[in-house]
């Protein structure tokens, strides 16, 4: 094991959210089953009394993991030098099996955790608790895949060994070879612009539709989903050529570092925000019809629209930048 603060600090924080989600779990199944609101019995008052507990417990877990991701990411790139052959945080997760799936976990874990938190704050918003069960059953079934994460993460850092020989993003992010990552780097760039901005665009004009009309919801929540994923498709397939300024450079993780300004910081921050909220709005759109929320779920899912504008417009400002100003040219453009 390699004895690095950052290491130490995430297999202290899997633990701990591990022991959290796992007593949160335990008290969302007493709620599953013996919640009544309209009851006044001393059990539904110590239940009232955990939900406040536990909601303030996930509020800093899943706030957390947010951070977490993007320290996983800083952790692989930081310690790259103890390897050999490894360039940035690309050679380090593939030093075994185990680095990137924890990547893919991490991703879908920080998603699941910012649309709980989102969920979990519409419901307080009512006096009545109307989505506390569902909450908690959606929490029920996030709680194995944070387990998985946890236990994926930690073969990972532990079995990290210095020295040990890796490949670097060159060879993994290169068409030449075979995986996911290849082809996905392997996408044809223009093809790929188009679908970009196209998606964007749509994206963009569902959601100032939604937010004058209040109509087409479900679209634009689905577009947001949509558009995250060719945006990180984007970013292998065209965005980093024009950052790094090289014709074969498709390292999603090498825009992390002070040489390119930490762009990628910003990119990924603001990718991974706008898809919460959009999808958050999608989330939201089934309980409109509840009683005690018919005045609230609106309002707060004109907020989510705004925002997820607001940063999907940031993350197309800084590719168009990188696009316009770059010295690169790629198929005359």
């Amino acid at each position: 094991m390699i004895l690095h603060p950052a290491i130490i600090a995430l297999l202290f924080s899997a633990v701990v959210i591990a022991f959290l989600l796992l007593y949160s779990s335990f008290t969302g199944v007493r709620i599953l089953v013996r919640w009544d609101i309209k009851s006044g019995s001393e059990h539904q008052l110590e239940l009232e009394r955990k939900t406040y507990l536990i909601s303030t417990i996930l509020f800093y877990v899943f706030g957390f993991q947010l951070l977490s991701l993007f320290l996983y990411i800083f952790t692989a790139d930081n310690i790259h030098p103890l390897f050999v052959g490894a360039m940035c945080a690309a050679g380090t997760l593939n030093l075994n099996s185990y680095g990137y799936p924890t990547l893919v976990l991490k991703l879908i874990t920080s998603l699941l955790a910012g649309l709980w938190l989102i969920l979990n704050y519409t419901d307080n918003r009512a006096y009545d608790y109307p989505l506390i069960k569902k909450k908690y059953f959606l929490l029920l079934l996030m709680t194995p895949i944070f387990f998985a994460e946890v236990i994926t993460q930690s073969i990972y850092l532990l079995s990290l060994e210095p020295n040990v020989i890796t490949s670097c993003c060159g060879s993994l992010f290169s068409t030449d070879t075979q995986g996911i990552s290849a082809d996905l780097a392997a996408l044809p760039s223009m093809p790929m612009k188009i679908t970009f901005y196209l998606s964007m665009a749509l994206t963009i004009a569902f959601g100032i539709r939604f937010y004058v009309k209040q109509r087409s919801g479900k679209i634009f929540s689905m577009l947001a989903g949509v558009t995250f994923l060719v945006s990180v498709a984007s970013i292998i397939s065209f965005i980093s050529l024009y950052i790094y300024e090289l014709p074969t450079h498709h390292c999603p993780f090498d825009i992390l570092q002070k040489e390119y300004g930490y762009v990628g910081y910003p990119l990924y921050t603001t990718l991974l925000g706008g898809a919460i909220m959009g999808i958050a709005v999608g989330l939201l759109m089934p309980f409109k019809k509840i009683r005690s929320l018919k005045n609230v779920v609106p309002v707060l899912q004109k907020k989510l629209t705004l925002l997820t504008l607001i940063a999907y417009l940031l993350f197309l400002a800084i590719v168009t930048y990188q696009l316009v100003f770059s010295d690169f040219i790629l198929e005359g453009y």
